[in-house]
């Protein structure tokens, strides 16, 4: 999946991670470590190694085979810069999932993320025919909010001490997109 790229945005792509996108995505997670800590659970030094990307990328490809959910990479110009990942994908019913992304501090601030969001949802909604998207952010993280916001996403309430975010349980933002929202599917 592609998204648009803007006058300063790169060509943005996201496909199905693979175990080969360890040794990058380390890099790119080393050199994101501060700028992403506000925003992350705690991880061990292990999360940030080849190793502990090949053994995180092998275990969300496991899941991904079950059907519950989609491991994406983000990718600038070709070159690993982040992920996208539909989690907990539930059927029947339901047919939705959990949106979560980061992206390389190197390319933060430049529509990365709002183009990886938009590609991701086009899965969503085009390729596994789902129903509802869900994010959640914390509060203060106004530039996350900004990408649902621009992706179409509603914010649809708030959850207090939520989930454990650089150590210490915090309130976030619910938010939601649904297939059927005014403006269609993504392009």
């Amino acid at each position: 999946m592609t998204g648009a790229p803007g006058p300063s945005v790169p060509a943005v792509t996201v496909r199905p991670v693979h175990v080969d996108d360890a040794a990058a995505l380390s890099a790119v997670l080393v050199r994101s470590r501060a700028a992403l800590a506000p925003w992350d659970p705690v991880r061990s030094e292990s999360y940030f190694t080849e190793a502990g990307q090949r053994r995180g990328i092998a275990d969300a490809l496991r899941v991904h085979a079950s059907g519950a959910s989609y491991p994406g990479v983000v990718l600038v110009d070709g070159r690993p810069a982040g992920r996208v990942n539909l989690n907990n994908v539930v059927r029947g019913a339901f047919d939705s999932a959990d949106l979560g992304y980061w992206v390389d501090v190197e390319q933060q601030g430049r529509g990365v993320a709002t183009a990886a969001v938009r590609a991701v949802l086009a899965v969503a909604f085009d390729e596994l025919g789902l129903h509802r998207v869900q994010a959640s952010t914390l509060v203060h993280n106004h530039a996350s909010r900004r990408v649902l916001a621009k992706n179409g996403f509603s914010e649809i309430g708030f959850a207090p001490r939520y989930i454990r975010i650089a150590g210490r349980w915090q309130d976030h933002v619910l938010h939601q997109r649904l297939v059927d929202d005014p403006g269609g599917r993504p392009s």
